[in-house]
């Protein structure tokens, strides 16, 4: 655990070249690898201001105690490093588009004596055709189990053949006929490679020959009356047909393609591939990761291509001459000469935008689509997960009374500016969207992130003991605000005038209550059980004293560090470590991420709409209600400077003499020059 600043290089001595970077932990391992087509801005921005990362790069940069470069000649040479050190090093906070194993593929061993029909994963061999990938591999094993009815091809291993040889009695498949079992000279090897060959055309798309071969002999034999040999013939062909519908063609036989579709979300992404061979849909596969750093779409088409086909690279005949993508990946020029050095041959990396091929790609995408909405639900809903989530917590935290609402806290800003807030509700494991509240914060308040959390931990409950007020006799008064508690007896018509304020601060969409009669906010009746705030010991201590201050104090506090994810309690010294695979800890992170996403997005909205209103603010004659009207208008500020009077004297409300006040304040905001001054009668230029 280090504080970024303490090992951030100075800005001068980080060169201005392509390179690619490794940040190290105290321990020396690598816990993240990136590239760059300037190392210094790139660099600069892990730095610069930590609290507006995205969550898990912001874990790295605390976790790490280091970070070391090394400068290259070009940016392809930085794809190809980036690509070597994170296969050397296996970074936990790179995106990770690999599994634990390759693609497995359907092998025909035509080099051997007696070839064998075998899955097969790793590197091919020579001597071997293949077909695929498929995936599952379930799914290849079906296939082969079915063809072996009309194909009886050796399936066994050579330790099973040489047993049968030696004693003469071949294995289960030989005597059910899923084996022409050439172990015991029941076919020659000539015939039985023919065999083989005759397996490998059907797999090549030939299927059509076979199933007609069939039909004309079940035909030849229901003449001769062999009706039982024509039964038989009828089974072969329904297990080709099966096999075949199995593997419809979707685009021209002879398109080789990867279709690459991908679903995400500010957290997570998900990624769909399917791969066609011979204009059919041979495998598909699948994965769900989290986002490391604030990437777009097409860095994370960038960051896929070079992790599936990187691991393709020791044989370029699974790379295919066409990939399809939802948007080309960012360093497209280097990615595709990249791919074209590891295929030996052009590979063509495009968006489909019509056909077939764009037809598929919406199928890739909805699958994607499924796979994150699926995954979501499976953590979030699984309700044994849920409650074993929950129960760790309570343990670990060492709480008298179970988890039945979760509030979390997150304070978001640039530089101290537009300081909002944010509080998610999470219910029984599932999260409460229509209880989220969001908060804007000033004055004194928002001087830093302790003053912050305290402000908007007291508006919270200040509120809830407002809703308690008319059943109870009294709410403690809110110690250090300059505000007192109201009373259920007094009408407190001045204090629930304050409290609105705070309300229409706090929550957007809480109707405005009646003044003269106090009235429950049903919204915040309810506490949690557990508060969770974003930060380390100073964000806790800030809650924690200003529940003490409202004289709440059965509400319990904790914190969840960006570090390394490390949960503080008040007033300890030391905080609860979970496990890195702990329900409990998966919670509090989702929890925690999705108060950030939604703190973020409210700061965001925020800087948009004062960037927006100040262009209007200094215009004289022109309130709140006008200033709304214009832009809804014309919908933007560089639309309504464009505006001719006539059109600004269509908006309700603006007549001759404010459009050209509007006019005259617009043409002399800051990188504007003075507008001529107009007679508004005539349209004549006057002179200054």
């Amino acid at each position: 655990m280090a504080d970024p600043t303490t090992y951030r290089p100075k800005t001068g001595e980080i060169p201005l070249n392509p390179g690619v970077y490794r940040f190290r932990d105290a321990h020396g391992r690598v816990v993240y690898v990136g590239k760059a087509k300037n190392l210094r801005s790139r660099l600069n921005s892990y730095f610069a201001n930590p609290a507006g990362l995205m969550p898990r790069t912001r874990a790295m940069v605390f976790t790490a105690a280091g970070v070391e470069w090394t400068v290259v000649g070009s940016e392809l040479e930085a794809l190809q490093l980036e690509y070597t050190w994170i296969k050397e090093f296996n970074p936990r906070f790179n995106v990770m588009f690999r599994d634990d194993k390759s693609y497995p593929y359907l092998a025909v061993t035509m080099g051997e004596k007696y070839p064998r029909v075998q899955v097969m994963r790793g590197d091919k061999k020579r001597d071997t055709r293949y077909f695929g990938p498929f995936y599952p591999a379930k799914a290849i094993r079906e296939t082969v189990d079915t063809l072996l009815r009309v194909f009886p091809v050796r399936t066994c291993s050579a330790g099973v053949f040489r047993r049968a040889e030696s004693t003469g009695r071949p294995c289960l498949l030989g005597y059910i006929d899923k084996c022409s079992a050439p172990c015991v000279g029941r076919i020659s090897p000539e015939d039985h490679k023919q065999l083989a060959g005759e397996f490998c055309d059907f797999m090549s798309g030939e299927a059509k020959r076979f199933v007609s071969d069939l039909e004309r002999k079940m035909a030849a034999a229901v003449a001769e009356l062999d009706y039982e040999s024509a039964a038989r013939i009828r089974d072969d062909i329904a297990a080709l047909k099966k096999v075949f519908e199995r593997n419809t063609v979707v685009l021209a036989e002879d398109t080789d393609a990867d279709i690459f579709a991908l679903k995400e979300d500010d957290l997570e992404a998900a990624v769909q591939v399917f791969h066609v061979r011979g204009g059919r849909i041979r495998g598909q596969r699948g994965w769900i990761v989290e986002k490391v750093e604030d990437m777009d779409s097409a860095d994370l088409v960038e960051h896929l291509l070079q992790q599936v086909y990187g691991e393709a690279s020791s044989s370029n005949e699974r790379i295919p001459r066409e990939v399809l993508v939802p948007v080309m990946p960012s360093n497209e020029e280097q990615v595709l000469e990249w791919l074209k050095g590891l295929r030996g041959a052009r590979v063509e990396v495009r968006v489909p935008v019509r056909g077939d091929k764009a037809t598929l790609l919406g199928t890739v995408e909805q699958n994607a689509a499924d796979a994150l909405r699926l995954h979501k639900s499976r953590r979030a809903g699984d309700i044994t997960t849920r409650s074993a989530a929950l129960q760790e917590l309570q343990e670990a935290l060492d709480l008298p009374q179970p988890l039945m609402r979760i509030e979390c806290y997150d304070i978001s800003h640039v530089q101290g500016t537009n300081v909002v807030a944010s509080m998610v509700v999470v219910e029984d494991g599932l999260p409460r969207k229509s209880e989220y509240r969001r908060f804007a914060i000033t004055g004194d308040a928002a001087r830093d992130d302790t003053a912050s959390m305290y402000d908007v931990i007291s508006r919270r409950f200040r509120n809830y003991l407002a809703g308690k007020a008319p059943e109870t006799a009294e709410a403690p008064a809110a110690a250090g605000t300059g505000t007192a508690g109201t009373t259920a007896d007094d009408g407190g018509s001045a204090d629930v005038g304050d409290l609105q304020g705070a309300l229409m601060d706090a929550a957007v969409d809480v109707p405005v209550a009646d003044t003269t009669t106090p009235t429950p906010r049903s919204r915040f009746a309810y506490p949690p059980n557990l508060v969770v705030v974003d930060g380390g010991p100073p964000q806790v201590a800030a809650a924690a004293r200003a529940l003490a201050d409202l004289g709440i104090d059965d509400i319990f506090v904790v914190g969840l560090a960006k570090r390394l994810e490390e949960v503080w309690l008040p007033e300890s010294d030391f905080p609860v470590i979970l496990p890195r695979a702990s329900e409990g800890l998966f919670l509090l992170q989702r929890i925690r991420d999705e108060a950030h996403r939604f703190a973020i997005t409210f700061h965001r909205q925020k800087r948009g709409k004062s960037m927006t209103a100040s262009a209007l603010d200094d215009i004289a004659g022109l309130g709140p209600a006008k200033r709304k009207a214009l832009l809804k208008h014309f919908g933007s500020v560089k639309k309504l400077k464009a505006a001719s009077n006539e059109e600004l004297l269509e908006v309700p409300g603006v007549g001759p003499a404010l459009a050209e006040t509007i006019r005259s304040g617009l043409a002399v905001l800051p990188g504007n020059t003075a507008a001529p001054a107009v007679n508004m009668a005539t349209g004549e230029i006057l002179e200054s």
